[in-house]
């Protein structure tokens, strides 16, 4: 079995450096953390658990919690973090907390129980998650897509008020100018960012504004499509509407098929989270799109960072979003 002096002889380095670029530090360089990779790959090594689980008396398990299994959202990102947790000799184990809190709070002691390495979470509230129960006796934890209230964690995040400007932006250039928004809800931090971020477009290009023209839902499908049956009932003359998640936009889809209406000829539709299904959709969907791959891998180099002894302050990554743009946003026709 190959051991971590193999790989230092292969690449031409030390194996202090080895164990760097295995941990997930970027400050090692390119060509020399390349030259590791290929190393391990050539030599099929794996890092010992039972000797990192001595030394640290933790297991060579990560927990990762994320708020709602169903949403396809979360598929790339759990696949970025496996992919730098297994390169790193740990095991992700996964738990979905359905965006309760007492799941959240019994999943965080479930890592104690089991004397996990650290966890990563996606914060089931804004101002309500509470990791102390981790940090207390020193599990490491970072928070991804969503910010919690402890401003000491790492946390790596999407601009989500960026995105959601891209969106209305696109929409106000496209000739709309009577936008909706069906929101997530504001006790959730890429909710209160993505709505803050409509809400920042309106202003400053000066479109009509005020509460009737948003609806709020909770990042299902269910209730946005009945989020935007209850904008349509309304009659506010809207002629477009961004939909704040992936899930909540197929609701809204089926709410203007519902109507009778025809997208974007009666109606524009943007949303957000780029899903595989959008541009087969007819017409094509407009979407903001995350770095959902990469938010979760630069969230489990975060984690490792803090596994292997780094104490510095709490760390803030914030990954661009883009806009794919389709046809349900064409140009706006004089009706």
């Amino acid at each position: 079995m190959p051991t971590i002096s193999d790989v230092a002889r292969v690449a031409g380095v030390s194996t202090a450096t080895v164990s760097r670029v295995l941990n997930g530090n970027t400050e090692v360089d390119a060509a020399m953390a390349a030259r590791v990779r290929t190393a391990v790959d050539q030599l099929a090594y794996r890092p010992s658990r039972i000797a990192r689980s001595l030394r640290t008396r933790r297991s060579a398990v990560l927990g990762l919690v994320i708020s709602d299994i169903r949403n396809p959202f979360f598929t790339d990102m759990v696949r970025g973090v496996e992919d730098v947790a297994f390169a790193n000799g740990y095991s992700v184990v996964l738990c979905n907390s359905d965006e309760n809190l007492g799941k959240e709070r019994d999943y965080l002691q479930l890592a104690i129980a089991e004397s996990m390495a650290g966890v990563i979470l996606a914060p089931a509230s804004l101002d309500e998650t509470d990791v102390s129960a981790l940090t207390g006796p020193g599990i490491p934890v970072v928070t991804v897509d969503r910010r919690a209230p402890d401003p000491a964690v790492d946390r790596v995040l999407i601009d989500n008020a960026r995105g959601a400007r891209l969106a209305v932006g696109h929409l106000v250039d496209q000739g709309y100018r009577r936008i909706a928004c069906v929101s997530g809800p504001t006790t959730i931090s890429t909710g209160a960012e993505r709505l803050a971020g409509y809400r920042a477009v309106v202003r400053s290009r000066r479109l009509r504004t005020g509460a009737e023209l948003i609806r709020f839902a909770d990042f299902h499908e269910a209730s946005g499509r009945s989020a935007m049956s209850e904008l349509l009932a309304a009659r506010q003359d809207i002629d477009a509407v961004f939909v704040a998640n992936n899930l909540m936009t197929l609701g809204a889809l089926q709410a203007v098929a519902d109507a009778g209406l025809v997208i974007p000829d009666d109606i524009a539709v943007v949303g957000f989270d780029d899903m595989s299904w959008a541009p087969l959709l007819r017409p094509p969907l407009t979407t903001v799109a995350q770095p959902t791959y990469d938010l979760g891998a630069e969230t489990a180099r975060l984690l490792l960072d803090r596994i292997n002894g780094f104490t510095g302050p709490g760390r803030e990554l914030v990954l661009p979003p883009t806009l794919r743009v389709r046809a349900s946003s064409a140009p706006r026709r004089e009706r």
